[in-house]
């Protein structure tokens, strides 16, 4: 019996010295791309953000926390489109990682990914702030999140292939729910289409593209300069002539101007989260477009 046992208490003590397979840490630069990897890699990824629905994603401080996330990080998913620019090449030089820096497989940007909007033919910065690969706000079209996530679900595949598998797997199941879903918002949000709004930063154009509406004007003169009290007046006689049916700010930008115009104008000032976790109804990428159409539908009325 004891020349029974000895060998298999071997292989156990041998089991339990094997290294397990770690999960990959995945360092998101924003909301929306850290709750879609955690949709494909499940229990494989250790996932977190570098920014919250309540910050701009275009200023933010690479503080010592987020520098040690960087350095530990196995995989960087950011939109790119150089919406990250002021921020993300300070983290990436001060991580020291290798393995995410720009052109290598851990890091992935999803704007590479989508079709863009609003490509300049000319980058002049008297014009504000102007992105030269084109609007990186490209999280608020559905159909952008599903190109995404077919050559993020294959990057995770390239770069942990032990668990490819899984990665294809989880892929195919949050398609086919993701498919079902835009099929459904699709169909509610049919009388969006050509209603006119005001926006406040032109961080909606994806979100008014996808419905088919229409921005007759901005609450900000020049994009990233803050509304002036001259430009809401002329918006607000602009008005008159070319009317909206409502203003539209995202949950991190200040509502005083929209609610100015708002009342001034009789239009519903409409927040929308515009990211994951923009409000209590956002909760992952499911709740953002269902609470985003909504919001919508309620101020068309």
């Amino acid at each position: 019996m004891r020349k029974i046992y000895l060998p298999l208490i071997g292989v156990l003590f041998a089991l339990i010295a094997m290294p397990s397979h770690a999960a990959l840490n995945v360092l998101a630069c924003e909301p929306e791309w850290a709750t879609l990897t955690t949709e494909l890699g499940g229990d494989k990824v250790k996932v977190s953000s570098a920014t919250t629905a309540l910050q701009d994603p275009h200023r933010i401080e690479a503080r010592p926390s987020l520098i040690a996330r960087a350095r530990n990080a196995d995989l960087l998913v950011c939109t790119g489109l150089e919406l990250e620019a002021g921020w993300l090449p300070v983290l990436l030089q001060q991580s020291g990682n290798a393995k995410v820096a720009p052109g290598q497989p851990g890091n992935f940007e999803a704007g590479s990914y989508v079709q863009r909007l609003e490509i300049p033919e000319r980058v002049d910065r008297s014009e504000g702030d102007v992105h030269a690969a084109g609007n990186p706000h490209i999280q608020q079209n559905p159909h952008n999140i599903a190109q995404v996530a077919t050559a993020l679900a294959k990057r995770l595949s390239d770069i942990d292939p032990v668990n490819a598998a899984y990665y294809q797997t989880r892929y195919k199941d949050f398609s086919a729910r993701w498919s079902a879903a835009m099929q459904k918002w699709e169909q509610q949000a049919a009388p969006l289409k050509n209603v006119a709004v005001i926006e406040h930063h032109k961080n909606m154009e994806y979100v008014m593209h996808w419905l088919g509406m229409r921005r007759v004007g901005t609450l900000e003169p020049k994009p990233g300069v803050e509304p002036s009290a001259a430009h809401l007046t002329q918006l607000l006689a602009q008005l008159q002539r070319q009317p909206a049916k409502m203003v539209l700010r995202a949950a991190y930008q200040d509502g005083r101007a929209s609610q100015w115009l708002s009342e001034r104008a009789h239009i519903p000032a409409v927040v929308l989260p515009s990211t994951v976790g923009g409000n209590d109804k956002a909760k992952d990428l499911f709740g953002l477009f269902e609470d985003s159409v909504q919001r919508l539908l309620e101020a068309a009325k």
